[in-house]
């Protein structure tokens, strides 16, 4: 059995995971990454979308994230999320209201910031209805 690396997933509402697994495969901004036991060090902005937690082999969870930090050591990476939540509890009409929402908020704006507030909600909610499937 290869070596497992510690992963820890936060979100401003709780602790959803701290356990060690095979492999986090994670959405890096600059695309996704994985993290196996001895990973070089690294920080890394996360964009909204799945990490997927590896298991014998296998994907044993997929989490859905809205986006935050990650921080990588050579035995544990953690993810310091802005949302997060089980893909298996994401409906299509949980992804859908979120989608008219940000839509809403991209015509309402006014501002440089309220537009930008809006392309981030809009971003969200395109990769929570990817991950809807």
């Amino acid at each position: 059995m290869p070596d497992q690396i510690n992963f820890e997933l936060v979100s401003p509402a709780k602790l959803l995971i701290s356990a060690p697994v095979d492999m986090v495969v994670v959405p890096g901004v600059d695309g996704d990454f994985g993290v196996l036991d001895g990973h070089t060090p690294l920080i890394s902005t996360v964009r909204p979308g799945v990490i997927d937690v590896h298991e014998g082999g296998r994907v044993s969870s997929r989490i859905f994230v809205a986006g935050g930090f990650a921080e990588v050591t050579g035995t544990r990476v953690t993810v310091l999320a802005e949302e997060a939540m089980p893909v298996a509890d994401i409906t299509a009409e949980m992804a859908s209201a979120r989608l008219s929402a940000a839509k809403e908020k991209i015509t309402d704006a006014n501002t440089d910031s309220e537009k930008q507030a809006a392309e981030t909600m809009m971003a969200v909610a395109l990769a929570m209805k990817d991950a809807a499937g």
